[in-house]
């Protein structure tokens, strides 16, 4: 029984593993799709995000099914806890990376962001693209000075998230109310998947060492 239990948790996170790596590849295309005006990447994006959330349903069922029957405890309930709500904020990156490509989409042929944001948002996107592609590495690995390197990039995110606000509430801004409500969307999105993000890192450095690091900290 114990040899079926392990490998149920081992399954549980090849399955984080397999939605980050998805979550990754949404993101790097949707930018793509944002940034060149591309609605047929824009459209295969907003597709695939039906395989992130059935994959993430897969994963709960499973977890709680391994509460139901296993009785886990200790660091194996940390484990399956932390599991259910990783998956959560992953599959809630797939949705904001499918809500950039769908402004791609609701855009097109026109470019969503206006020349004077576009290293802004060029930014915000690799930073983006970076963060998902170390929340998968941490999966595989849990190496802890990946967590220090995500929540330093989200620092950069937020920074760079206010000063689009800054930009849009100047005088000089004289942009339609559309582009300034696309503008904002946009920036939210981003920003908030980066958050996502270290929600991720933090619950793998709880699982981890087994304490709960503050919100604020960049470094063990």
């Amino acid at each position: 029984m114990r040899k079926v239990f392990q490998a149920e948790l081992h399954q549980v996170g090849e399955e984080l593993i397999e939605i980050s790596t998805l979550v990754t590849d949404a993101i790097e295309k949707a930018n793509e799709a944002f940034t060149g005006a591309d609605v047929e990447l824009a459209q295969e994006v907003i597709a695939a995000d039906a395989r992130i959330d059935f994959l993430q349903k897969d994963l709960d069922e499973r977890a709680i099914d391994i509460l139901a029957l296993q009785g886990p405890v200790a660091s194996d309930l940390r484990m399956i806890v932390g599991s259910l709500r990783m998956s959560a904020s992953l599959e809630r990156m797939g949705d904001l990376a499918r809500h950039v490509a769908q402004l791609a989409r609701l855009r097109f042929p026109a470019k969503v962001i206006p020349e004077s944001l576009t290293a802004t948002f060029d930014e915000l996107a690799s930073l983006d693209i970076q963060i998902s592609r170390q929340v998968t590495e941490l999966l595989e690995t849990r190496e802890l000075e990946l967590v220090t390197a995500i929540v330093g990039a989200n620092a950069r995110i937020n920074e760079l998230h206010r000063s689009v606000f800054k930009a849009v509430s100047a005088p000089e801004w004289t942009h339609p109310a559309s582009v300034t409500v696309d503008v904002t969307l946009a920036s939210r999105y981003f920003e908030r998947f980066g958050d996502h993000g270290v929600s991720v890192a933090r619950k793998v450095s709880y699982l981890v060492t087994g304490q709960w690091q503050p919100e604020s900290y960049t470094t063990f």
